[in-house]
């Protein structure tokens, strides 16, 4: 197989080899915000200050799993490609070329020379073989890097620059996920470290720019690594970073994040809050906007528990939910409702629409034979035991509280009775394997249609407990399949049954809006619309 890739065509050409037209080939950068500062050309040196909405918990890349964290995570890494955010092509970073072979169960990269970790220690065939390796060690603290290498048999080292990964199963989302941040290299110094010792320092990682501190709830601080020369392919700035210096502040209220940028406390803010656009661009701020790809923020069914087993129950709360309001009322014009089970910028995304249309006449039919009926204050009941859910959340997105007020008062309305528990982002994940909840709230981004196998397949995490032979074997086939039509087909058919069987109720897709002063150019998103600092400069 080999890149460049196509987004919506899953090109997995059987034993075709890619090879860069050259590490110096011209590519658009992804798409930035600021441009010139009236044409004048980008200038070394500067102190960005960015503000985060929440602290980053850790800043792992192979751990980090909010766009918090991923955010100062992914300066600190190289990966073996990158992904171009305009047509979804794989093109080179630390590999040059590479080759996939016909069942998708073997991938040989070769490597660029040159590259070396912040340590000094090279980035070659044994430090990819040390990551993947130890990445599968970090089992389900590794949330995104366990479901991308699922089915990993081993690494082989053929030479110090050829290195040959393969699998136990067909793995055709492979390559695509190499260009992730959670597959970004880290030098064996740190991947040696237990799990939590590299939380918040001993990141030892390629990347353009280093760790200097990360201080909880307060910042992270990064500095730019002299004589990085191995950036991706993707980017026209071929040297070092341009910033002498990155703090990613944490300003947790949207309020005072946007204040600080008015200000000028800070050059940057992420999690604009929708009400405070129109203000912020009116202010002559900048306002820059993407899609995120991949799960959007949606209910996930916890089919262990008694009242949500019933698939009449989810499908009622399918039904119940107005997806337009939730966006109309809470959020703004950059902003869409879910109409699938993907984000419609997700690779392979199926529009269903007509299986999300708000029907409360046919939700409340559907409670109906389930044998929930209306009692008191309007809360349905059976067997003299309440309709009432649980549904977790945390707080790693501004409106999120907001949004599920709404839908909480919307699914009140059919006689269903709501509770929601905020928790913190760092124990949400432990909150949802405990499973003491209905339905957890949240969104997960990437670009390739796979994270439907890691939201939904019961052979991975499975927090949702689910235990669906078909889906699973649609999923499977659809990670196996090197035929992009075929593949097409089985992540079409894993939205419907996702959809069909309520395992997840989308309300709306995720946008990454940032709020950026004059002086701050060429801020690029990423294919997955999280950020890349490489190329910003200040005037």
């Amino acid at each position: 197989m080999s890149g460049p890739r196509s987004r919506h065509h899953f090109a997995l050409l059987p034993l075709a080899t890619v090879t860069a037209l050259s590490l110096a080939v011209t590519a658009c950068s992804s798409s930035g915000a600021g441009g010139g500062a009236g044409g004048a050309a980008p200038h070394s040196g500067g102190h960005l200050t960015f503000a985060l909405a929440s602290d980053p918990v850790c800043v792992d890349p192979q751990q980090a799993g909010n766009n918090d964290a991923i955010y100062p995570a992914r300066q600190l890494v190289d990966s073996l490609t990158d992904q171009d955010p305009r047509t979804g092509k794989i093109v080179p970073w630390l590999a040059k070329s590479w080759k996939v072979s016909e069942d998708t169960r073997t991938f040989t990269f070769h490597l660029r020379q040159g590259a070396t970790f912040s340590d000094g220690t090279p980035v070659d065939a044994r430090a990819v073989k040390d990551n993947f390796d130890g990445i599968v060690g970090l089992g389900a603290k590794a949330v995104l890097g366990s479901s991308y290498l699922a089915g990993y048999k081993s690494t082989t080292v053929i030479d110090d620059r050829t290195v040959k990964v393969h699998f136990s199963q067909p793995n055709a989302q492979f390559l695509q996920a190499t260009s992730t941040f959670t597959l970004g290299l880290l030098a064996k110094s740190t991947v040696r470290l237990p799990a939590e010792k590299r939380c918040t320092a001993h990141l030892i990682g390629s990347g353009p720019f280093t760790l200097v501190d990360y201080t909880r709830n307060k910042a992270v601080e990064e500095r730019r690594r002299a004589g990085y020369r191995w950036g991706s392919s993707l980017w026209k700035h071929k040297g070092a970073a341009y910033l002498e210096k990155l703090t990613f502040k944490v300003i947790p209220e949207s309020g005072v994040r946007t204040g600080s940028l008015q200000s000028g406390q800070v050059d940057a803010i992420g999690g604009v809050a929708p009400q405070d656009e129109a203000g912020l661009k009116g202010s002559g701020f900048t306002l820059s906007s993407r899609a995120n790809p991949g799960l959007p923020f949606a209910l996930t069914a916890n089919v262990a528990r008694p009242i949500t087993k019933d698939v009449r129950v989810r499908r009622a709360i399918q039904k119940a939910v107005d997806r337009e309001e939730v966006v109309d009322t809470v959020l703004s014009d950059s902003y869409k409702p879910a109409t699938s089970a993907l984000a419609s910028t997700t690779d392979g995304y199926t529009p269903l629409s007509d299986r999300l249309a708000q029907d409360p006449v046919g939700a409340e039919k559907l409670l109906d034979e389930a044998g929930w009926k209306k009692g008191p204050g309007g809360v349905r009941t059976k067997n003299g035991k309440k309709l009432s859910l649980k549904i977790i959340w945390a707080a790693n997105f501004g409106p999120n509280q907001t949004a599920l007020e709404l839908v909480q008062q919307q699914l009140k309305k059919v006689g269903i009775e709501i509770t929601l528990q905020s928790t913190s982002i760092g124990d949400y994940v432990a909150l949802r394997q405990k499973g003491d909840y209905d339905f957890s709230w949240g969104n997960s981004t990437r670009v390739d249609p796979d994270i439907l196998r890691t939201g939904f397949s019961g052979k991975l995490l499975n927090f949702g407990h689910l235990g669906d032979r078909a889906l699973d074997a649609v999923l499977d086939k659809e990670a196996s399949a090197g035929d992009p039509t075929l593949r097409a087909r089985h992540v079409a058919e894993a939205q419907k049954i996702v959809l069909d069987k309520a395992y997840q109720i989308p309300v709306f897709e995720l946008t990454t809006v940032l709020g950026l002063s004059k002086n701050v150019h060429d801020l690029d998103f990423e294919a997955s619309s999280r950020l890349q600092f490489h190329e910003t400069w200040l005037s």
